[in-house]
């Protein structure tokens, strides 16, 4: 995926200019009640600069009016503003994968098994289709036949090819990816307008996104705050009638508008559609804003472990020679035995051998015939022209074929073998002729870097288990090797289902990543459901949330994301609320000071005059939304702290920052409305 632009670039800014005036209508406005609050003050306004007497009152006079009309005014702008940049990032991004769904051609394999070339558009679920190399995916479905290499950098950015391949949990492929080498047959599982490309256009369109529990809670307590200010400010036209003080009608609403939470008003949808665009940006797509919150607030992490904190596929990782043989007859050996073969494991035992420094010349085995692994005999290898046999196979099979041959067996091979059962590996042994060389160590091999990021999750407080159907102490030796601080071993899809229950019932959220169709009831039920891209479509469908370069650990990422936009949230909040103080103090002594000298002491800022110290605090509360987005874009940065020393962090920064803040900055837009005479 292309990397997210730059939050005030010119390409985002220009049309969130020209967005932020069509969000003036009021259908869109009401949706925010605060602004729509300050948009109806401005409506307001605006009448009173044409008639000043149109309430039967001459006011203030038309210039003040005007003032606070084109005060007001700005501050929906800028609130406007705020949020269609944050749309702006998603629709950027939407452009981009759109690009990327071109309607490319498809071959549709017909009833009497021949080829026919389809827009993509025209496939339907269940279509079968053939996919060469070179050629686009046309939509999302599973491989049925074939193995191939792809690229999806489309869509992961990553450059390097994955293997895809019939059966198991690698043979989802999603369309506008492309085959890099051989062919596949693909079954379509999506209808036009609901594949997983469609559905990224869509989700990464932030607009579109559902509010999450946590903003809606927050909006419905911004709109009671909002009332309860509206009354305030109705009841104190008769307290100011008895005090024989005229108050204006601009002079209200400027101080409705500054009284109410305008700053976290003007900023909430922003943070909102801001925080999924981040999870965006680490290629982890989001279903819904509540998957984002939700994982700020993850206590248990349950993993796969077949393709998730482990390739998948077994590959060597030692040369074990029994005694009389030396490692390099061993490697040598291992090469000669798998030259022939083109299965991972035989791919990873050639890989290990050549890094050894071993190699072998094509030529010397061109005219080798293969002999191909088969359940009978368990074995695989070469038979070369001079007559010598090369095998490799399970260790009870090689030692029949080599006693066959009249060969004896090495006393150690029996321990060697054991030794890697025990350590949840599997033995290959390797013979030449009525000769045992050694055992091959194939393992699942786990992934790098993993041990390091549980590491990190564990500090944070989160508890990961591994989940695995392997034996009890296989399981254990990949939990170790991995880092993970509980395993569960000959895990069926319940069993999964059951813990998760477990740990929600004690009042924990919990976090599930998988990639395997058995893995997803397990992620359905989660809080959080991550399902790997290299995975099934049903994990993928199951999940709220995929990961496009299928790294488990990207869920640390997210947790931290999840956390900077409640941290956020709370943190702007906090800020806004406090902004209302210094407010108070400009505005409210300013309206009564000249019927009520006593009021003189609360005019701690020592404003120039009352129309000055109003318009002061309301330019101020308009300029300070533009001021805030880029935190509300970048979002407040996380660190990795007790939940009480954030919320003192942010009290003493956010709380006390947002009091000190508008004094100083009322005051000095006084100083110059002042300077100007105009105020």
């Amino acid at each position: 995926m292309a990397a997210s632009k730059k939050t005030l670039s010119k390409d985002l800014v220009l049309p969130a200019v020209g967005d932020a005036f069509k969000k003036l209508n009021p259908a869109v406005m009401i949706k925010n009640p605060v602004m729509f609050i300050v948009e109806v003050g401005t409506l307001i306004t605006l009448l009173l600069s044409i008639q000043p007497d149109l309430f039967g009152s001459s006011g203030a006079g038309r210039g003040y009016n005007l003032a606070v009309f084109f005060i007001l005014l700005f501050t929906v702008l800028f609130a406007n503003f705020a949020e269609a940049l944050a749309e702006g990032r998603g629709k950027a991004q939407a452009d981009t994968l759109r690009k990327t769904k071109s309607d490319t051609t498809a071959k549709l394999l017909q009833k009497d098994g021949s080829l026919k070339q389809v827009s993509s558009t025209q496939l339907r679920k269940g279509d079968i289709v053939r996919v060469d190399a070179g050629e686009i995916i046309p939509t999302d479905g599973e491989i049925i036949e074939g193995l191939a290499s792809v690229d999806e950098s489309a869509i992961t950015g990553e450059s390097a090819p994955v293997i895809k391949e019939a059966g198991g949990d690698f043979s989802s492929v999603t369309g506008g990816t492309r085959v890099a080498s051989d062919f596949i047959i693909v079954k379509v599982m999506t209808d036009p307008g609901e594949s997983f490309l469609d559905r990224m256009i869509s989700l990464v369109e932030g607009a579109k996104r559902q509010k999450t529990p946590n903003e809606i809670a927050l909006t419905t307590l911004l709109a009671v705050l909002t009332m309860i200010f509206l009354i305030v400010i109705l009841t104190m036209v008769p307290m100011a009638n008895y005090l024989n003080v005229q108050l204006d009608i601009a002079t209200l609403i400027a101080l409705l508008v500054c009284l109410i939470p305008t700053t976290i008003g003007g900023l909430l949808s922003a943070i909102g559609i801001a925080g999924m665009d981040r999870v965006t940006q680490f290629n982890v797509l989001a279903m819904s804003g509540k998957a984002v919150e939700a994982a700020g607030d993850i206590d248990t992490l349950i993993l796969d472990k077949t393709g998730t904190i482990t390739y998948g596929n077994r590959m060597a990782s030692e040369f074990l020679p029994v005694k009389g043989t030396t490692a390099k007859e061993m490697t040598l050996a291992s090469l000669k035995a798998s030259v022939k073969d083109e299965t991972p494991e035989g791919r990873s035992i050639v890989e290990l051998a050549t890094k050894l420094g071993e190699s072998f010349a094509e030529s010397e085995y061109g005219r080798a015939e293969p002999i191909e692994f088969t359940a009978e005999t368990r074995m695989s290898g070469l038979d070369l022209p001079d007559g010598t046999k090369i095998r490799k196979g399970a260790v009870d099979a090689i030692k029949r074929y080599v006693a066959a041959q009249g060969g004896t067996l090495p006393g150690d091979l029996e321990e060697i073998s054991n030794r890697i059962a025990k350590a949840g590996g599997t033995p290959l042994a390797v013979a030449i002729g009525d000769r045992i060389y050694g055992v091959i160590y194939l393992k699942d091999t786990v992934k790098p870097g993993l041990k390091e990021r549980f590491a990190e999750l564990r500090a944070m407080g989160i508890k990961t288990i591994m989940a695995t159907g392997d034996n009890p102490l296989t399981a254990a030796t990949i939990a170790l090797e991995a880092g993970v601080d509980d395993f569960i071993a000959e895990a069926k899809p319940e069993d999964k289902i059951a813990v998760i229950k477990r740990e929600q019932q004690e009042g924990k959220l919990v976090a599930m990543t998988g990639d395997g169709t058995n893995d997803a009831p397990a992620l359905a039920q989660a809080d959080v459901g991550l399902a790997m891209n290299s995975g099934t479509m049903a994990a993928k469908e199951a999940a709220n949330m995929i990961d496009l370069d299928s790294d488990p650990t990207k869920l640390l990422s997210v947790v931290s994301i999840g956390k900077q936009l409640l941290i956020t949230r709370g943190a702007l909040t906090t800020f806004s609320i406090s902004n209302d103080i210094a407010k108070y103090f400009a505005i409210i002594p300013a309206m009564f000071i000249i019927a009520m000298p006593q009021l003189q002491s609360l005019n701690i800022m020592d404003l120039a005059s009352p129309k000055s110290a109003i318009l002061s605090a309301l330019i101020f509360n308009a300029i300070i939304i533009p001021l805030l987005i880029p935190i509300a874009m970048k979002g407040v940065k996380y660190r990795a702290m007790s939940a009480d020393r954030l919320l003192t962090r942010n009290v003493l920064l956010y709380g006390i920052g947002g009091v000190i803040v508008p004094f100083i900055g009322i005051k000095i837009i006084d100083l110059i409305l002042h300077g100007l005479h105009l105020a």
